[in-house]
């Protein structure tokens, strides 16, 4: 299991590569890249973003990270599991956040990836601003179908 939070950009080939290196047991991989948009549907209208920051608190958001990590092992036959979370300020295109699950199986590995990104999206301790088009700054508010993806987990755990 392994947890990086980290203002720094990342390269999802080598975090995967070193994912399952050496292990002869992963017989798939599973992974997810989240990417900043450049649009965002606010109160039922598409808003231009200019770009993202994400906040968080050091220490408190690793904890919270690798809870959720533990979490996807104790329900999914898991080999590896990788959590790289970006913070700081991001323009659209740039990669937020990679998910990625090893597993002896590939529905273990789907499933696990699936759950981590539903569970991070809700309990995972970042506060984002979005800047707009016209410059103005706004907080990016919970969606109800983050908590509905994430209740489904609740329900199946």
């Amino acid at each position: 299991m392994t947890v990086k939070v980290q203002r720094e950009d990342f390269d999802p080939g080598r975090e995967i590569e070193a994912l399952s290196a050496g292990n002869p047991k992963v017989g798939g991989v599973c992974s997810f890249v989240g990417l900043v948009r450049d649009m965002n549907d606010v109160a039922g209208q598409m808003s231009d973003v200019g770009a993202l920051t994400l906040e968080h608190y050091p220490g408190m958001t690793e904890r919270q990270l690798e809870e959720i990590e533990a979490e996807a092992h104790r329900r999914w036959p898991l080999e590896a599991s990788l959590i790289v979370h970006r913070y700081g300020r991001m323009t659209p295109g740039e990669r937020i956040v990679l998910v990625a699950t090893a597993s002896p199986h590939r529905e273990a590995a789907f499933e696990a990836c699936h759950f981590l990104i539903d569970w991070l999206k809700t309990k995972a301790p970042f506060w984002k601003v979005e800047e707009t088009g016209a410059g103005a700054e706004r907080w990016v508010e919970a969606r109800d179908s983050d908590d509905a993806a994430a209740a489904r987990w609740a329900e199946k755990g």
